[in-house]
């Protein structure tokens, strides 16, 4: 049960299909992606001395070389660590030093910014960049023919060690399995579509993340995996990508999904390549998602998951985004679906009693698809997954018929762009100054992005405090796209009888400025 093992089965009966595609050029067939990845794996346990189940952390934008460097490290019986490239250098830091990554694979662009942390991390003897001679030294030894010792994974091993923020503002690294990625990977198939030999799929959104993790049952099956010239998600180069395409498909935050349908000419632009568009991660608008169905047709598939529960909670199918003759179409729309195939969910209250049909509670949900826990944290493993079901976080009812839908996000997560953000580790760091006494961050609704970021702040007695000073110390400890887009300097932050800032009322606020 290891992911390189379905890569090595594809080759041998598929190894001409190409399986990695920069722009319109292949990279890499099956056959050749499979090669690499044994002679990846064959040098990492053998000319780097790693041992089964030590950490591999990957920090790449989207680049063909991701799928040799993920594949390699399964092949290789170690455990994969992407990391989204767009983290500011000391987020990448805490991450690589929690987790104990041995080796750290990067693209050229980071070479500035990501080798210097080396000296400080004691566990981290390299930091490779995936182009030159000494990533291509790596792919000298011959490689292990599978099944072998280094494929041969048992079900409970750790695969993919996936890093989530929480309520704490630092990020927990949720410990997926290679059953948990089967699970996955099955599901796929059950729920979301069918994918043939020679299907394709475009990788706008992060391999990193929900892309990279879909990447697998595509991968699974033989299809192409293209890789946009820009790295990334642009609307232009999508379209003029689908020409060349067939039967391709995509995993889109909601908020690409949006900039796709709203882009100048899209009715004239031939879209008949799309063969489905899988949306999550964020909450879309009902109007919105009418528009896209009018515009793309009937390939929409939307799910609700999260990286303790990859990509697999609950699902809105082809057939429902279609179905508008039933009574209920807008609300199942405004829904994040029914309860996916493999897994039990319920919506239950404070002491874990499930509820009933439109009483509102926290999300649970079971199934061989959940993590094993949070790595090196014992105590939140235990909170998460109490009584045996995964906590969410996220708050919701459904209706009779099992559909359910999200009222809140228990943890105020911000979703910008597709891209998660936590309030408190913004909170944390405009603290920093000695001109804030108080702050608080809220998500405000952007057009485009879904969120932007929004920070009251609350200053220091007879304390400046200069805007320009908290956007500089915010690019010195996080990323740009999770600094406040707006300050809202005020005298108090609203607050209950036990001290904790209403932020209920601050985003209500923000809503009724925006006549919302």
């Amino acid at each position: 049960m290891n992911q390189a093992s379905l890569l090595h089965k594809v080759a041998l009966s598929f190894g001409d299909l190409p399986a990695v595609t920069e722009g319109i050029d292949c990279r890499q067939t099956y056959r050749q992606l499979s090669d690499r990845a044994g002679r990846l794996g064959a040098s990492l346990r053998g000319q780097l001395g790693l041992e089964k189940g030590d950490r591999v952390a990957i920090m790449m934008k989207n680049a063909p070389a991701f799928f040799e460097v993920l594949y390699g490290i399964w092949h290789a019986g170690l455990a994969a660590v992407p990391i989204n490239a767009k983290l500011h250098p000391k987020e990448a830091a805490f991450i690589l030093e929690n987790c104990g990554a041995k080796i750290c694979f990067i693209t050229t662009d980071l070479i500035d910014s990501i080798p210097p942390l080396t000296a400080d991390i004691e566990s981290l003897e390299a930091v490779l960049a995936t182009t030159g001679e000494d990533y291509e030294d790596l792919f000298a030894a011959p490689s292990s023919p599978p099944p072998s010792p280094m494929t041969d994974c048992q079900p409970d091993d750790l695969a993919w060690l996936f890093y989530t923020s929480g309520t704490t503002g630092r990020p927990k690294g949720a410990m997926l399995t290679q059953r948990n990625l089967m699970a996955m990977v099955m599901n796929y198939y059950a729920d979301m579509d069918n994918i043939q030999p020679g299907d394709c799929m475009i990788h706008g959104a992060p391999l990193s993340h929900g892309s990279g993790l879909f990447a697998l049952p595509h991968v699974a099956k033989g299809a192409n995996n293209v890789i946009p010239l820009s790295g990334g998600f642009d609307p232009e180069e999508t379209l003029d990508l689908l020409t060349h395409f067939p039967n391709t498909s995509f995993f889109f935050a909601p908020t690409m999904l949006t900039r796709l349908t709203n882009f100048p000419g899209i009715s004239e632009r031939d879209t008949t390549n799309i063969k489905t568009i899988v949306y999550g991660g964020g909450p879309m608008y009902v109007e919105d998602t009418l528009k896209a169905l009018e515009v793309l047709g009937p390939k929409l598939v939307q799910l609700f998951g999260q990286g303790e529960s990859p990509m697999t909670i609950t699902g809105l199918s082809r057939a429902m985004h279609m179905d508008t003759a039933h009574p209920d179409f807008l609300k199942r729309l405004g829904s994040v679906g029914i309860a996916r195939t493999d897994v039990d969910v319920r919506v239950v209250d404070g002491d874990d009693n499930e509820l009933p049909p439109g009483e509102m509670g926290e999300v649970v949900c079971r199934g061989d698809v959940i993590m094993a826990g949070y790595w090196n944290n014992p105590v939140a493993s235990r909170d998460a997954l109490r009584g045996g079901w995964l906590h969410t976080g996220d708050v919701g009812a459904f209706d009779e018929h099992g559909f359910l839908t999200l009222m809140d996000r228990a943890k105020d997560l911000i979703i910008s762009g597709g891209s998660n953000i936590y309030p408190r580790e913004v909170e944390e760091v405009l603290l920093r100054h000695p001109g804030v006494a108080e702050c608080s961050v809220v998500g405000r609704h952007h057009g485009d992005w879904g969120e932007e970021v929004v920070a009251f702040v609350v200053s220091a007695p007879e304390q400046a405090v200069d805007v320009a000073a908290l956007d500089a110390l915010c690019l010195e400890h996080i990323a740009r796209f999770k600094r406040p887009k707006d300050y809202r300097f005020i005298a108090a932050l609203p607050k209950n009888n036990y001290g904790k800032v209403l932020k209920t009322e601050l985003r209500a606020q923000l809503a009724a400025e925006a006549g919302q």
